[in-house]
């Protein structure tokens, strides 16, 4: 049995609709015949396996799509076949870019639906050979969209900036749910968009990028205030991103920390701060240093040293212990 939800842009058609489609045996069909914006949620109740929707829904032309970019968020296993207002190449990418699995044409056989119901609910694709063509020359002509830097945080859109923030806060997949009222499963799905737009591959890369972002925006104000004679202070936000990752034991937002109380130094307490951050820094940095030891062999080691005495031209390679008793103040200086 396949459980279908109809959503057509009038209550008269979506009765239509799920009244055709419920001649066939194996479709159990649900008609949606209320507010759009309970479309969600009743889909995620009623346990559907396919949606059929319409992109025009409550008088709004792309209601529809909007509706299933956020079901496909949310649960990513319903499939959902749209039904097209319009034949243009443009109404066919978008469909499938909002997710669509299916794209069914209103001037088509009704009696071709339920086809394209089942042929969707087994993870095929339906669309005619023109519609397919539409699809692989928009896929083909479009930019591949990687930012591998900091700088494409602009990608994202509001809500991943919001995970973002709330995995910087060292909030796990279930904590980030619960704050933002969401599923564990649709945290996850929005990590895995952000790892793409960012061309990163783990919460520890995106965090290392994170911090990277906030050195770059730290800097570039700090030449500009010392170009006008005058000091910065970091705003609260950026302060409490970095003080809350220090505290999550990450040498980087340390070395981050201290940076910033040194950067301030108008105060001893400043320096004080800014030692003791570097202090720490150097501390996890040895930590890290020796458990990584442990799992290397004296060969991996030793290629590890002749990398680092590239980058420390000052500190000798040969001299076992004395390059690792020096890395962390270098990194400090790097820092």
């Amino acid at each position: 049995m396949i459980r279908v939800l109809v959503a057509d842009y009038t209550r008269i058609h979506t009765r239509l609709l799920a009244d055709a489609l419920m001649r066939h045996a194996d479709l159990q069909v649900t008609p949606f015949e209320s507010d759009c914006s309970g479309l969600v949620a009743a889909a995620a109740a009623h346990n559907i396996d396919v949606l059929v929707v319409s992109s025009n829904l409550d008088e709004q032309p792309s209601r529809g799509l909007d509706l299933m970019q956020e079901l496909r968020a949310v649960r990513p296993e319903i499939r959902s076949v749209l039904l097209l207002g319009s034949s243009k190449d443009e109404a066919v990418v978008r469909a499938f870019r909002a997710g669509a699995r299916g794209v069914f044409g209103r001037n088509e056989p009704l009696d071709l639906l339920s086809k394209c119901v089942r042929c969707v609910y087994k993870g095929e694709i339906w669309a005619n050979t023109r519609q397919v063509n539409v699809a692989i020359s928009a896929l083909a002509d479009s930019p591949t969209v990687r930012a591998v830097n900091a700088e494409g945080m602009n990608l994202l859109s509001a809500r991943e900036l919001e995970v973002v923030c709330c995995l910087a806060e060292g909030l796990t997949n279930r904590e980030i749910g619960e704050r933002l009222k969401l599923s564990q499963h649709t945290i996850k799905n929005y990590l895995f968009r952000v790892f793409n737009k960012l061309g990163v591959s783990s919460r520890v890369e995106l965090l290392s990028m994170t911090l990277t972002r906030q050195s770059q925006q730290r800097n570039t104000g700090l030449g500009k205030a010392k170009e006008r004679g005058r000091d910065i202070e970091a705003s609260p936000s950026e302060s409490g991103l970095m003080e809350t990752l220090a505290e999550a034991a990450l040498p980087a937002a340390q070395l981050a920390v201290a940076q910033q109380h040194l950067a301030r130094g108008t105060r001893p307490q400043d320096l004080i701060d800014a030692y003791a951050s570097y202090l720490v820094a150097s501390e996890r940095a040895r930590q890290a240093q020796e458990l990584m030891t442990n799992r290397m062999t004296p060969q991996q080691v030793e290629e590890a040293k002749r990398k680092a005495s590239k980058w420390a031209p000052t500190q000798p390679a040969s001299a076992a212990g004395s390059l690792d008793e020096h890395v962390p103040a270098e990194s400090n200086r790097k820092a």
